[in-house]
């Protein structure tokens, strides 16, 4: 009798709804919600009672795949790192035990060793995501549910690249505007034709955005030849000053300065007019994910070129406790042993 009452009272504890106590069965479990050529839709009801919180006060955190391009949430549920695969429901869950030796960045290495990497942006490999606490047949849940579209994303980079709207042109599915949005304005703001603007106003179109201005042509105005009046008794018509050269040279607007471009970022651009480059705004809508990241890499480089040239002995060594560069290691001893030669 007493087993009975456990058994029940354990139920209650879970939220399970006594109709129907076998629901559990359908919790912690990724399903396909739909499959399209250009679209997949999973979901997944993660029970909330047992999760704790895993970093910035998340209960979630989503990993990456590089290689198989499959995005993963993390979980930390009963003691256990839980890292389900919500690009393949077939996959059972990873699961890591977590002892005190286990803290979350030992866990992330063994999840990379698998494959799989934090990652921030799902937009910048072609996802989408929601989450939302839910209940669910009783069951207080925390719902997660991912949209890809990669192959789609790919195809809408290619044609606003190449400015052919043939490729996407007959494709019935709608991509999402924060997956192509800032791609698309790079690519408008390049466009120099009236063929490219052209293809771009039907991609934009496909896409809910707005058409680029199309490029007219300017009219040519001709100048009228002098009329040379005949000395007649026709009365005299007062001739016009033509405007001086000076006047002519102010009226001419000068041509905007024009911005460098991203291989000059990229390959020549010196460190502070890099780096106040990537702190502007418009430049993460202006360039690709990938462009970004490298320019921020080469920022790096370049701060870790000035460190070792200019740094002081105290900022190399506050360097090497962090990062553990062996070229700050280096560049101390040779700064201590000229200390120790100048004394």
């Amino acid at each position: 009798m007493q087993k009975i009452l456990l058994f029940f009272f354990f139920l209650l504890l879970a939220g399970c709804s006594l109709n129907n106590p076998f629901v559990t069965e359908e919790v912690d479990k990724v399903t396909v919600v739909q499959y399209t050529p250009y679209m997949k839709h999973h979901r997944a009801y993660f029970s909330r009672i047992f999760l704790h919180t895993i970093e910035n006060k998340k209960k979630y955190v989503y990993l990456h795949n590089a290689k198989t391009n499959d995005i993963a949430v993390l979980l930390y549920s009963n003691d256990n790192y839980l890292l389900y695969n919500m690009s393949t429901p077939a996959q059972k869950p990873l699961s890591l035990h977590v002892t005190p030796s286990i803290t979350y960045k030992k866990a992330l290495n063994e999840f990379r060793k698998k494959g799989f990497s934090p990652i921030t942006s799902l937009a910048s490999v072609g996802y989408t995501t929601s989450v939302s606490p839910k209940k669910y047949k009783g069951i207080k849940t925390l719902l997660i549910e991912t949209k890809e579209y990669s192959k789609l994303w790919s195809l809408y980079k290619k044609s606003i690249r190449t400015y052919d709207a043939s490729k996407i042109k007959n494709i019935k599915t709608k991509l999402p505007k924060i997956l192509i949005s800032s791609y698309y304005k790079h690519y408008e703001n390049l466009s120099s034709t009236k063929m490219q603007r052209l293809q771009l106003s039907i991609i934009a179109k496909k896409l809910g955005l707005k058409s680029p201005i199309l490029i007219k042509k300017q009219k040519v105005t001709h100048i009228n030849k002098p009329i040379i009046i005949k000395k007649t008794k026709v009365p005299q018509i007062k001739q016009h000053k033509m405007p001086s050269r000076t006047h002519i040279k102010k009226s001419i607007s000068t041509p905007s300065k024009i911005e460098p471009s991203y291989s000059y970022y990229l390959h020549q651009a010196p460190l502070n007019e890099l780096a106040t480059y990537i702190s502007n705004k418009a430049t993460k809508n202006l360039l690709s994910y990938n462009q970004y990241n490298m320019l921020s890499k080469r920022k790096i480089q370049l701060q870790e070129e000035k460190l070792l040239k200019q740094g002081s002995l105290e900022e190399l060594i506050a360097a090497y406790k962090v990062k553990k560069n062996p070229k700050y290691k280096q560049r101390i001893m040779s700064l201590m042993k000229d200390k120790q030669q100048n004394q």
